[in-house]
Formats: C-alpha cells, structure tokens, sequence
C-alpha cells in the first residue's frame, strides 16, 4: 500500500480530511524548500504538494506564477526539486509527497528515467497538468512500473463519461478543482462542490481532494465538511511571496496559516 493510501485510510478511520499545503520548490530560495516541507508538517499538513517549477504554467494564476518564475531565477528544475525530496526523505519517511507540474520537464527527462529517479527519491505521486489520459499511455505505464500515483484533475465542466475514464487511470486521490479558471480564484459554492463531489464518487473509491479557491481557514473548513482533502496553494504563496526576505518570518507565517487550516479541518471532522 503506497504511503498516500495509507495516510487517506488512517484519516478516513479518524473521520476528517487530509489537509496538503502547495508550495512551489525553489521559492522564494531553493535553500529554504526542505525546511518549508518540514516546517508545514509539523504545522499540521498531512501530505505535500510540491511544485515542480515551469517557464508555462498554464493552471497558475498570477501568484503561483510567479513563484514560479522565483524559483526559475535560481535554476531550480525537475532533477533538483527531486533531490530535495530526496533530502527531505532522510528524517521523514511517513508523509506523503506528490509533485505538481507539467508533461515538458518530465519528456526532458524521459518517462521511464523520470519516474524511476522520483520512486528512488522518495516521491508518491505526481500530478500532471496537462497530460490526458488518452495520450499518457508511456508515462503513466512508467509510473505504474515504478509505483507512483497518478493523480488527475477533474473540473465543474468535466462531462460524467470523462471522470469515468479519468476515474480508471487514477491512483492515490482524484484533484477535484472547485472553480472554473486558474489557481488563486476567491469565490467558493461548496453546495455546488458537493454535488459535484458525489458524481465523482458514483465513479470511484478514491479519496476526492479539492483545491483552487481555498484562501483561508474558515474556507479549508467548509471544503473539509464535503471533500476527501483540502489542497490550499496561493494563500500559502502570497505569505511566501510577503516574507522572502526573512527566512524565519516566513517559516512561521506559514506554519501558523497551516496550524489554523488543519484546527479548522479538525472542527469539519463529523461528515463520515
């Protein structure tokens, strides 16, 4: 059982959702990454989403873009946001870590080498933006070979035949994004998020997380009442972004925003 089914299955006998900060690896200094994972973990995240930074990231809007383009300016790329895994992995082996990016670093590389060296790293997931199914045939072959989870996105507008078929290649959790646009939107309907919740779930056992929208606690609250999982990323990034210049003030304005979202996750736990 990889580590993200074991992280949803003990939550799931807890009755709440996981809560999985975003942060782009390299931003606002790649010196800064791991002590930033470590620092949201001990702050209350249960697993991590890391973003693999991109010159083209066509899901962001402005904030994770620019993060991004941060990240850029130090060279991070896909072989270096590995080896911060990798470093991460020496004092923690529990939590879970899912690489967030684009199709692009991972053809440089190439499918298979990519996949083995992110396995070896200590990676358990990788969401690909803009890889549909129909044509990741070699890539997610190489995943599967290596035991890394696939994670999809699903949409408000994705038609029911086409979450059946994301629904069959995924692993690990379904990334349901509560609104139409990019990353960073403010405006949240969780009435609307749980209907769409539950026809996802007509075609699934997997945990259902949601992002995109999830701003603070009282947000991450409401979202935890009806999903599987809380992805928050922007509002994180915008503390980054504010605190670059001071290390410390930034590992804890962070911890401090995780710490409030995972009370605030904690407070949403009766909806099992």
């Amino acid at each position: 059982m990889s580590r993200l089914a074991k992280r949803f299955e003990k939550l799931k006998n807890k009755g709440r959702a996981a809560l999985i900060p975003y942060i782009t690896a390299g931003d606002p200094h790649p010196e800064i990454t791991v002590r930033l994972m470590h620092k949201i973990v001990q702050a209350g995240a249960d697993a991590i989403e890391l973003g693999v930074p991109f010159s083209d990231p066509m899901a962001d809007g402005a904030v994770i873009q620019a993060a991004h383009e941060r990240a850029l300016k130090h060279k991070v790329n896909l072989p270096r946001v590995i080896e911060m895994v990798q470093e991460f992995r020496q004092s923690d082996t529990e939590t879970p870590v899912v690489l967030m990016g684009y199709q692009n670093p991972i053809e440089v590389i190439g499918p298979q080498a990519f996949a083995s060296l992110a396995a070896k790293a200590g990676v358990d997931g990788v969401l690909t933006v803009d890889l549909p199914p129909e044509e990741g045939s070699e890539t997610l072959s190489a995943f599967e070979q290596a035991g890394l989870d696939p994670i999809f996105l699903i949409s408000p507008t994705t038609r029911e035949a086409r979450i059946e078929k994301i629904a069959r290649v995924s692993r690990g959790f379904i990334y349901y994004v509560s609104l139409k646009g990019v990353t960073g939107a403010d405006t949240l309907d969780t009435d609307t998020i749980a209907e769409k919740l539950a026809a996802i779930r007509r075609h699934t056992n997997l945990p259902v997380g949601v992002g995109f929208g999830i701003r603070d606690a009282e947000t991450a609250g409401k979202v935890a009442a009806v999903a599987d999982a809380v992805v928050v990323g922007s509002a994180i990034i915008r503390l980054i972004e504010a605190k670059q210049n001071d290390q410390d003030a930034l590992l804890n304005a962070v911890g401090e925003l995780i710490a409030q979202m995972r009370a605030a996750v904690e407070a949403a736990s009766d909806k099992y």
